[in-house]
C-alpha cells in the first residue's frame, strides 16, 4: 500500500500561482511513474501532468502547457506541480497517483495509476 498526501490547494485570483506537493510513504518512490489529475464539479477526472521515473521525461496536458510544470524529489519522496497563470476553469480537486508497474508510454489514462491521494481543492477566481 502506497499512501499519497497532497497539500498546497487553495483560494488564488486568476493569472496567479499556486505549487501542489504530494508526499509518498515507502522506500521504492524512486521507482514509480507519478502522475496528477484534477475533478471539476460535475466533470470526469481528467489527466493532468505525469512524470516517469528518475526523472526521465514529463508529458502535459494540453490544457495546461506552457503553465503547469511536474517535477520530483526522490530524496523527499515528493512529487510537485507548479502551477503559473491559472484560470478559473482551472478550479478542480486535484489528486496525485503513483504508478507501480513501469510503462512504456506516459501515463495519462487513470487505468494506468495504481495509487491515489485524498485530493486539493484548488479554487480560482476571476
Amino acid at each position: 500500500q502506497v499512501q499519497l498526501v497532497e497539500s498546497g490547494g487553495g483560494l488564488v485570483r486568476a493569472g496567479g500561482s499556486l505549487r501542489l506537493s504530494c508526499a509518498a510513504s515507502g522506500r521504492t518512490f524512486s521507482l514509480y511513474d507519478m502522475g496528477w489529475f484534477r475533478q471539476a464539479p460535475g466533470k470526469e477526472r481528467e489527466f493532468v501532468a505525469t512524470i516517469r521515473r528518475a526523472s526521465d521525461g514529463t508529458y502535459h496536458a494540453d490544457s495546461v502547457k506552457g503553465r503547469f510544470t511536474i517535477s520530483r524529489d526522490d530524496a523527499k519522496n515528493t512529487v510537485y506541480l507548479q502551477m503559473n497563470s491559472l484560470k478559473p476553469e482551472d478550479t478542480a480537486v486535484y489528486y496525485c497517483a503513483a504508478a507501480v508497474v513501469r510503462l512504456g508510454y506516459f501515463a495519462t489514462r487513470r487505468g494506468d495509476y495504481n495509487y491515489w491521494g485524498q485530493g486539493t481543492q484548488v479554487t480560482v477566481s476571476s
